[in-house]
C-alpha cells in the first residue's frame, strides 16, 4: 500500500535515508560524508507538515515501510522567457535494499506520476547521480528522459 508518510514512519524513513546516503558515499566520497543522512528527524517531520512537499511511503502487508518518495512542488510563474509550469520534483526515492527487485520503486514512481497528474502538474522530474547507472536505467525504463546535464571539473 502506498500512502502519505506520518510521524510514526520517521524512524523507518531515517533507516532508509542512511541506505541511500551510503550508495552516494560509495560513488562520491569526495562529496558525501559517511554515516550521515539527508534529513534529520525534525526535518522529516517538517517536510511531512508541508503540503508542498509530500512524502509517500510503500507499506508492505506486515505494515513495514519498505520504500519512500520525497517530493517537492516546483512552480514557475511570471518568468518572461518561460511558460508557467507546475512540476512535481522527486527529491529522493528509496526502496529497502532487501526488497529491491519486487517492483516497489516502480509502484512508488507510478503513484507519484498519478498524484502529479491529479494535482495539475505538467511533468515529474528528478536528479540521478552519473555514477548511479542502475538508477539511470531504472528511470529510463519507466519513461523518463534526460532534461539537462550538470557538468563538473574537479580542481
Amino acid at each position: 500500500m502506498i500512502r502519505l508518510a506520518k510521524a510514526d514512519d520517521v524512524a523507518r524513513i531515517a533507516e532508509l535515508l542512511y541506505q541511500v546516503h551510503a550508495v552516494h558515499v560509495e560513488a562520491r566520497p569526495d562529496i558525501f560524508q559517511a554515516g550521515k543522512r539527508k534529513y534529520n528527524d525534525e526535518e522529516i517531520l517538517a517536510l511531512m507538515a508541508d503540503e508542498q512537499k509530500p512524502i509517500f511511503v510503500y507499506e508492505d502487508e506486515n505494515g513495514t515501510v519498505q520504500g519512500y518518495a520525497f517530493c517537492i512542488y516546483q512552480i514557475t510563474q511570471g518568468v518572461p522567457a518561460l511558460f508557467d509550469r507546475k512540476v512535481l520534483y522527486i527529491d529522493d526515492l528509496c526502496v529497502d535494499a532487501s526488497q529491491r527487485g519486487k517492483k516497489i520503486g516502480e509502484k512508488l514512481y507510478q503513484h507519484v506520476v498519478a498524484y502529479a497528474k491529479e494535482n495539475g502538474c505538467d511533468s515529474v522530474t528528478l536528479h540521478v547521480w552519473n555514477d548511479n547507472q542502475g538508477a539511470f536505467r531504472f528511470y529510463e525504463r519507466l519513461g523518463l528522459e534526460p532534461l539537462k546535464t550538470l557538468m563538473e571539473q574537479k580542481l
